[in-house]
């Protein structure tokens, strides 16, 4: 047993590699923060200010969601299984996993501290301060989050205190994004003193966290920290070597595992639709998650107005948010896809069960985009209108898309790597990521086109989406697979 103590301790090789390994990525980030910190003689303006605040506080919400659901402390499959259940001290076990946790709270708060001062800018002469502060600020809220994280992992009390710093986080978020140009100026009408005190009481407050989460580690219980290095290995392993699409299963699967479900009898419709139904019902049964994922409809315009007028990463936003709310009603096609021998049970003909199946996502990806459409124009980032009437056309060729990726296969990795100009490229992740995304782009050609050069005439528009969203649809299920 001492052996495997021993064993434990980190090596001159070991350090050598943590020490590398933070140099290239200091070296790689180096261009990014210099690019950042380049435009920050300025006093930005309040109403993109408030803008950016409201984009960050929703990014820190998200990561301190993900460091809730994650663990946040896990292991290694090896150390899990052995380790962990050893009768070595759990400190000592957890130690590098906590170590490593650090140090991606750090690089996560330095990130966070950079945005903060790209987003309200420095007024020349308080350059340094201003610096200096926005780094502490931002790394104390990313690693007392994190340490808050790992309390609530080692006691139930501390993650109700968690999620209620995540409601307050998303609340405040809000806020910024409804009241953009009060709350700009009331972040750059904050005095120096006030914002040196605030500053250090974050400080303080995340060393005292981390000192408790220091405490508390050993006392972690075993089945928590299994369950966390479980789904940390099942991630790793559906990112590095399966399928990406295997992580929405296993939120799928974790979320409705254990509940008990009511029967129904089937619905009087006909048998395509029928079958299309328990799409709608689970959709109907997370009612949370439809109003988190309408609500981030609001997104784009956020971006525009923190960027003063519409950017292609707005534009991105519209494109990725629309085709992904479309894929998140698309659980029926996926099954279907994966046991064609139960879908075949069913006496439905294939065809007429996608398009059955193409009916949901296409109401959704088409509420969606109108709202991004429609929070665009009101953010002053889309001339002319009423802009939200291209979605209607627009959403068959989101549902052609999203069937697709759902009854795409497996990445496949044996394909080949290709060199090109901007370093390898495989072709198996590459083609895998654009099965699906490209018959959505395809078909809101006109729409997008719109977007990145607006106009006031959408007549010309509207005529050619309804054109190519109706072809992209009707070409996809005549040519899909249905055996």
């Amino acid at each position: 047993m001492k052996a495997v103590v021993r064993g434990e301790r980190m090596g001159w090789t070991d350090r050598y590699a943590l020490v590398f390994g933070t140099t290239v990525a200091l070296l790689l980030l180096a261009p990014f923060v210099q690019d950042a910190l380049t435009g920050l003689g300025h006093q930005a303006d309040p109403v993109r200010a408030g803008a950016g605040l409201a984009l960050l506080g929703f990014l820190y919400a998200g990561y301190l969601a993900s460091a809730r659901a994650f663990g946040p402390v896990a292991l290694p499959a090896a150390d899990a299984a052995w380790l962990l259940l050893s009768p070595l001290s759990r400190r000592r076990v957890l130690a590098r996993p906590a170590l490593v946790l650090l140090g991606v709270a750090v690089a996560g708060g330095l990130a966070l501290g950079v945005s903060l001062l790209a987003v309200l800018g420095a007024p020349p002469g308080r350059t340094a301060l201003l610096v200096a502060a926005a780094l502490v600020l931002g790394v104390s809220a990313t690693v007392g989050g994190t340490a808050v994280a790992v309390l609530a992992q080692a006691a139930d009390p501390w993650d109700g205190w968690l999620r209620l710093g995540i409601l307050a986080v998303v609340v405040a978020a809000v806020l910024a994004a409804l009241l953009s140009g009060p709350a700009g100026r009331l972040a750059q009408a904050v005095p120096a003193s006030l914002g040196a005190a605030l500053v250090a009481a974050c400080a303080v407050a995340a060393a005292l966290a981390v000192r408790l989460a220091w405490a508390r580690l050993g006392r972690i219980h075993a089945r928590d920290l299994l369950a966390a290095s479980t789904r940390l290995d099942r991630v790793a392993t559906a990112t590095t070597m399966l399928d990406p699409g295997t992580l929405t299963w296993i939120a799928e699967d974790a979320h409705w595992r254990g509940r008990a479900l009511r029967s129904r009898r089937w619905p009087g419709l006909p048998a395509p639709l029928a079958l299309a139904w328990h799409d709608w019902r689970r959709l109907g049964r997370r009612p949370g998650r439809l109003a988190v994922l309408l609500a981030s409809a609001a997104l784009p315009a956020l971006a525009v107005r923190a960027a003063g007028g519409v950017a292609p990463v707005a534009v991105a936003l519209v494109a990725a948010g629309a085709l992904a709310a479309t894929a998140s009603c698309t659980v029926g096609a996926r099954r279907d896809a994966d046991d064609p021998a139960l879908a075949r049970l069913s006496g439905v003909a294939p065809r007429a069960a996608l398009a059955a199946r193409a009916l949901l996502p296409a109401l959704v990806g088409g509420l969606w985009l109108a709202l991004a459409l429609a929070g665009l124009a009101a953010a002053d980032g889309l001339p002319g209108g009423p802009w939200w009437p291209l979605a209607l056309p627009a959403a068959p060729a989101l549902a052609a898309g999203a069937l697709r990726m759902a009854r795409r296969p497996p990445v496949d990795h044996t394909m080949p790597v290709v060199t090109t100009p901007a370093g390898p490229l495989p072709t198996g992740p590459t083609l895998w990521a654009l099965t699906g995304a490209d018959l959505a782009l395809l078909g809101c050609l006109p729409t997008l086109q719109a977007l990145l050069a607006p106009s006031t005439s959408l007549g010309p528009t509207l005529v050619a989406q309804a054109g190519t969203g109706t072809a992209v649809l009707v070409l996809y299920l005549w040519r899909a697979r249905t055996r």
